[in-house]
């Protein structure tokens, strides 16, 4: 009997269509799974339906209040320990600050993100040393 990997789930935060699609392509062949989150109450749904390796935000999109479904997250014991890949503008220092206080793993510009789309997430998946 062949054993089949299971899909890798990760849950994005990102509302613009164009960026997704980048995205998925960068995931996609390495094995992940794409789940759009738009929502606390989104977020929750879909962390409980598929058991997510991560969750990528963008802490800029206007569609989304990252900070609150982040904050969300983080208090949902079976998201808590998910590690988060996120990403804003570099000049927006508050942001980046936030992102910190809120747990995220690693923040980036959205010029590193895009360049190193995949890296980035392995990096952040990667098992930490206990």
């Amino acid at each position: 009997m062949e054993l089949v990997e299971q899909e890798k789930i990760v849950l994005v935060g990102v509302t613009d269509i164009f960026f997704y699609t980048k995205i998925r392509d960068a995931f996609k062949p390495a094995g992940y799974g794409l789940k759009r989150v738009k929502s606390p109450d989104d977020i929750l749904e879909k962390s409980k339906a598929h058991a997510p390796t991560a969750i990528v935000l963008n802490m800029n999109d206007p569609g989304l209040d990252a900070a609150t479904l982040l904050k969300t997250a983080k208090s949902e014991t079976a998201l808590n320990r998910v590690p988060v890949l996120a990403f804003a503008n570099h000049e927006e220092i508050d942001t980046w600050r936030q992102a910190k206080e809120l747990g995220i793993d690693k923040i980036v510009s959205r010029n590193e993100f895009s360049a190193r789309t995949l890296a980035l997430l392995q990096e952040v998946t990667q098992p930490r040393p206990a």
